[in-house]
């Protein structure tokens, strides 16, 4: 068999039921020909957002796969393939490369050196016979360790190149290995956070690769300790938990800023603590117990005093079971955290009521996510949003339903990821009903990959906040916006969802936010790709936004 073929058996092998992909590259034909299904995007960098989207839902396993053409197709997916790296997120990539004999040269485009900064691995398939051991590799990346891209680039001349069928006879799926923390070092960490007096948990997107979703509950709940979550680790802890504080970013709610601002004692766990544009800055002086799988995170941007490396699932077990050996009268009846947090959320609630509650026309985004709360049960969705003022706007208060049921991504983020990761979220989960919110400016980047949805019968829904310009640029663009209407951008996205082949609506009535949604849900229940465009004001209030130095 042909190179190309024996990938694609490879794959299946490993489980993978699609590939999203964009012309021309032969893998799309040989993957079709064993049942794994191809999903054809309009432009690359969407098509990898659709791996991306799948890998988070699925938790890698299988995880998502993007094949493109060699130059054009793997330069178009570069942005794709950055917000992925910087999220950890483990995808499979498959760029046709130029004919070995061309490797190198002035000008053609290399995926191996050019994506070398932004994937996990990155290598060549030399010869036809190291195809499998190649593959394997790959795999193996993917399935140990942190999280992230991983590439292989098939040269051209390799790709139609005839291979041994042996070689998948003899191939094994990869089996995934984890390990452990020094059991010493977990005994130290776990006297400091019970001798605490006002600790706090930091859970990261480790947590949810990790399915340690259960075993945080349980330490949280033996501790009474309140949980935040990270933006990329949102639905981590279950949000309607009473010792739930939600989600930081460079925005939080008001448990959030509350609880990470008294805090003496912070225990991250499945967390980079990278400082960011889209991470909460935690105060000074606090003390620092940093649990993660990758030792290049200890000490990066806040020094740790107590460090420890391991599988997020094992450590939160060894912290459970050390906790009760130093502590084991532990009172876990202890209410007092659990109603401090309710009282801080309602006053917090309290005060932008106005906004969420609001009949002001244009319509607030504000109103648009509350209605959303109020009429979608959360475990029953998978939500995402996109860059700028949704992402903002959305995250502190949308309360999600369960591990995976929010899709929070941001250290590198291009407008319009979000439409990708919810095309790719619904083929991983098509129970759910998956949402993405977008702004206008964001749907101007990726908005005809709205028909590879409709196209493909992948029954989403994506919310459009139209307010006609970019009004989170207000205070930066006003001199030019003044002379040029620089921010002013427009159109009719609710006709072009119609003119797509999907089911739309366009709303301007505050009362009809709540209906409309209703039957956004029912269309995509009936099968239909769906989009609501919603007409917004130029709303720039959030909540408290990056607050700490």
């Amino acid at each position: 068999m042909k190179v190309l073929d024996a990938i694609a058996h490879i794959m299946k092998k490993e489980g993978v039921e699609y590939l999203s992909a964009y012309p021309t590259t032969a893998l799309i034909e040989s993957t079709a020909e064993i049942g794994i299904k191809p999903i054809i995007c309009r432009q690359e960098r969407v098509g990898v957002g659709i791996a991306d989207g799948y890998a988070r839902v699925n938790n890698g396993n299988p995880p998502g796969v993007f094949a493109m053409q060699n130059g054009p197709g793997a330069e178009n997916a570069f942005a794709g393939v950055a917000t992925a790296y910087s999220d950890a997120v483990p995808m499979l990539l498959l760029p046709l490369g130029h004919p070995r004999v061309r490797d190198g040269v002035f000008p053609l485009f290399s995926s191996v050196r050019s994506f070398s900064d932004i994937t996990k691995s990155v290598e060549q398939i030399s010869t036809a016979s190291q195809v499998g051991e190649t593959m394997r590799r790959a795999f193996a990346r993917l399935k140990m360790g942190r999280p992230g891209p991983v590439m292989v680039e098939i040269p051209s001349d390799i790709a139609d190149a005839e291979v041994d069928t042996s070689i998948l006879e003899s191939y094994k799926p990869v089996k995934a290995t984890l390990s452990k923390a020094d059991s010493q070092d977990v005994l130290s960490a776990a006297r400091a956070l019970l001798d605490a007096k006002a600790p706090i948990i930091h859970a990261g997107q480790g947590v949810l690769y990790a399915d340690a979703t259960e075993e945080l509950v349980q330490l949280a709940e033996l501790l009474q300790i309140p949980v935040m979550t990270t933006l990329a680790g949102k639905s981590a802890f279950p949000e309607k938990h009473p010792l739930a504080l939600g989600s930081g970013s460079s925005v939080m709610n008001g448990c959030v800023y509350h609880f990470l601002g008294q805090a003496d004692v912070v225990f991250g766990i499945g967390t980079s603590f990278t400082k960011h544009g889209m991470t909460t800055t935690i105060p000074s002086g606090k003390t620092f117990i940093h649990a993660t799988n990758d030792p290049i995170d200890i000490d990066k941007d806040y020094y740790t005093e107590y460090p420890v490396i391991g599988d997020a699932k094992l450590v939160l077990q060894q912290f459970i079971e050390a906790c009760r050996d130093l502590r084991p009268s532990i009172n876990q009846d202890d209410s007092g955290v659990a109603e401090e947090i309710a009282s801080v959320r309602k006053a917090w609630l309290k005060e932008w009521a106005p906004k969420l509650t609001s009949d002001e026309v244009p319509i607030t985004p504000y109103r648009v996510i509350w209605e959303f709360m109020n009429n979608v049960n959360p475990a029953e969705a998978i939500v995402t949003h996109d860059s700028g003022s949704p992402r903002d706007q959305l995250m502190p208060f949308y309360q999600s339903g369960g591990p995976r049921t929010y899709l929070g991504w941001g250290k590198s983020h291009g407008l319009g990821t979000g439409l990708g990761l919810n095309i790719g979220a619904k083929l991983a989960a098509p129970e759910k009903f998956v949402v993405n919110f977008m702004g206008d400016a964001a749907f101007g980047m990726t908005g005809l990959d709205f028909e590879t949805a409709a196209r493909n019968s992948i029954p989403i829904l994506t919310v459009v906040l139209n307010n006609s310009t970019m009004a989170i640029e207000t205070t930066h663009m006003a001199r030019s916006h003044e002379l040029y209407g620089t921010r002013d951008i427009g159109g009719n996205y609710a006709d072009m969802g119609l003119a797509m082949g999907g089911w739309a609506e366009r709303v301007a009535d505050p009362a009809d936010v709540g209906p409309a949604i209703l039957r956004a849900r029912k269309a995509t229940e009936d099968g239909q790709a769906s989009l609501l465009e919603f007409i917004t004001s130029e709303e720039t209030a959030f909540s408290y936004r990056r607050p700490f130095g």
